[in-house]
């Protein structure tokens, strides 16, 4: 496969990775982005694989609770403006309502809100606010009992980060600082029981390939990764986690001495996963002038 500058730009983005290090990455991988990406971690020379920051969509996360269902909604725009626009607000505020009574996004989309489809509310709104909208994903939870929380909140239910906690037990201020806490950490899954065995053997695979750059005997590499694999399992896991308000804790832990069991979450954050086109204002401003 050919390695070309917009794939090595990529990976690059992706790793942190210097531009002959991503290049050799992808080489030695036939362009396979992924492989590439556990090569470099392998070799020391990924940046703890991080994402890029800079997301596609704009919009907000919206959040509705009844009873023991909570839905978390995403509605994107084109720009952070229109996320402050009380109109759209209040649309993507009548959309996760809606949300409790349906399934699925693709559900959501054909659900009625002030007697149309969600998706031809939303083609309304276009027209009227003049920019690209879309509702790209819906999350449900239940439980016995669901705490919602908002990070950055634009208006009452509604930000930048929503997250919905599913609790066994009736202590809805700890359910809380659980929701504040995945909002600040981020974790992969409620526990180890919940990760996808895939990921949980490809994070192994990568953290054998790296004890085994060290040169040690089998048998050493094998104990390291026993408790490398345990470190990883505890930072991935929510139950597993630091309890942010008392680290001394893990989550588990804190749950316990609360009196409620955690059952599951949600954490949705706006223009998660998509990368955003960087545009140069001043150019563009530049070629308006110049009559482009």
């Amino acid at each position: 496969m050919a390695i070309t500058a917009a794939l090595v730009k990529e990976l690059r983005e992706k790793s942190g990775a210097g531009m002959m290090d991503a290049k050799k990455a992808l080489t030695e991988n036939d362009g396979d982005m992924e492989a590439a990406m556990d090569w470099l971690r392998t070799k020391g020379l990924a940046k703890a694989a991080k994402k890029s920051g800079r997301t596609a969509a704009e919009g907000l996360v919206a959040v509705a609770v009844d009873g023991g269902t909570g839905v978390a909604v995403e509605v994107n725009s084109e720009t952070d403006f229109v996320a402050k626009n009380a109109d759209f607000q209040g649309m993507v505020g009548k959309i996760a309502t809606a949300g409790l009574g349906v399934a699925d996004t693709e559900a959501l989309a054909g659900a009625d809100v002030d007697g149309k489809p969600v998706s031809e509310l939303i083609t309304d709104a276009v027209a009227t606010i003049g920019e690209n909208m879309g509702l790209r994903r819906m999350a449900r939870i239940e439980g016995q009992k669901v705490v919602s929380y908002v990070h950055n909140a634009a208006t009452d239910g509604m930000g930048k980060i929503g997250v919905l906690v599913a609790l066994n037990g009736d202590n809805e201020a700890f359910g809380k600082q659980v929701a504040m806490h995945i909002a600040a950490v981020n974790p992969a899954a409620l526990d180890e029981g919940a990760l996808d065995p895939a990921v949980v053997e490809k994070e192994k695979q990568v953290q054998m390939d790296i004890a085994r750059e060290s040169g040690k005997p089998e048998a050493v590499i094998e104990k390291m990764i026993v408790g490398r694999m345990k470190k990883w399992l505890a930072e991935s896991t929510l139950m597993g986690q630091a309890f942010v308000v008392n680290p001394d804790l893990t989550v588990d832990a804190a749950a316990k001495e609360a009196g409620v069991e955690v059952t599951g979450f949600v954490r949705l954050e706006v223009g998660e996963g998509i990368e955003k086109v960087q545009e140069d204002f001043a150019a563009e401003v530049a070629k308006t002038a110049q009559g482009g």
